[in-house]
């Protein structure tokens, strides 16, 4: 068997940053059970787009939970990540400060090459399936054959399969009718109606987004590109 290559080292959990945020969710909340809502997956994700550090995530929804169970009335229970919107922002703003120039943490990716081959061949499948998706097949296909070089170049790797998603969901936006997107956004009121006075007009903006993003993948059955998902 040979020896698998050294990968290229990241921020520390860079991969890790959706598993890690839900397990830390659920820990604090103290429901290992509970399952995160594709708001709270999408909320993330605008998170990760932001830049936003995982400590800061993290640091965030300690806070919020601090600040919850100080309450002496508790009207409801935290069901949605959106209930540390505020605090996630504040850590991350402190978090800027203190690390600014500073360098960041190195740690080596969590998959190995051949993980890597799987999970680009499982996607390639899935969009084979789908007609009139040939042209992100192609991409993904000349990625998967470049993947040994790439391994070395995860961040060129990432941007390049984040380009074919963007060109993904162009093409899936043209296959929405107006009902499905009528559906989808009356889904995401519902579930944003109590936040909407925690947020920002930026924020509510880019939540949306995101959603109306994932539910459309979803409908369709379309796979999600990104390194992130492999874990």
């Amino acid at each position: 068997m040979g020896t698998e290559p050294d990968p290229v080292t990241w921020p520390s959990n860079y991969f890790n940053y959706f598993t890690e945020i839900e397990e830390h969710f659920r820990k604090t909340r103290g429901t290992s059970l509970f399952l995160l809502s594709p708001l709270d997956w999408a909320l993330i994700e605008t998170w990760k787009n932001a830049g936003v550090p995982l400590d800061a995530v993290l640091r965030g929804i300690d806070a919020a939970f601090e600040k919850w169970r100080s309450r002496k009335k508790k009207l409801q229970n935290v069901n949605s990540l959106a209930y540390c919107s505020q605090a996630v922002l504040k850590e991350a703003q402190e978090l800027a400060g203190v690390q600014s120039g500073a360098p960041g943490k190195r740690a080596d990716a969590p998959f190995t090459l051949e993980q890597l081959k799987a999970y680009l061949a499982a996607n390639l499948m899935e969009l084979n399936t789908k007609a009139g998706f040939e042209d992100i097949s192609a991409g993904l296909e000349r990625l998967s054959a470049e993947s040994e070089t790439l391994y070395f170049d995860l961040e060129q790797m990432e941007q390049r399969l984040a380009a074919l998603e963007e060109k993904m969901i162009a093409i899936a936006r043209t296959r929405q009718n107006e009902e499905d997107l009528f559906r989808a956004r009356r889904e995401l009121e519902s579930q944003l109606r109590s936040y909407r006075s925690k947020m920002s007009a930026e924020q509510i903006s880019m939540l949306e987004k995101q959603y109306l993003e994932r539910q459309l993948l979803d409908s369709i059955g379309l796979p999600r590109l990104s390194l992130f998902y492999m874990l």
